[in-house]
């Protein structure tokens, strides 16, 4: 009995985690949403798919290039683009 009672326990505290990150992510996107080009908002989805157990590792310009098919020199350019304006939304909060 007691593991059943802790296993819906767990299962209730990763829904309520899940959640959480969901609501998280919309707002992050609702304030954002003009932000990003659609090369952007593709990695950085790809990095919120991982969910609320995060992204492994950080997103370079290599990972970059393959997940959206571009050149490194765009890649470079684009993920800088986003440290900007991911470091000018962060002074306006």
């Amino acid at each position: 009995m007691n593991y059943f009672v802790q296993t819906v326990l767990e299962a209730q505290i990763d829904t309520e985690q899940e959640i959480e990150f969901t609501l998280k992510k919309t707002k992050f996107f609702d304030q954002h949403e003009d932000s990003f080009n659609d090369r952007q908002e593709k990695a950085v989805r790809h990095m919120l798919d991982e969910g609320n157990k995060g992204f492994e590792g950080v997103m370079n310009a290599r990972k970059y290039v393959s997940l959206t098919g571009t050149s490194k020199a765009t890649a470079t350019r684009d993920l800088l683009d986003g440290m900007d304006c991911g470091s000018h939304q962060e002074r306006q909060i």
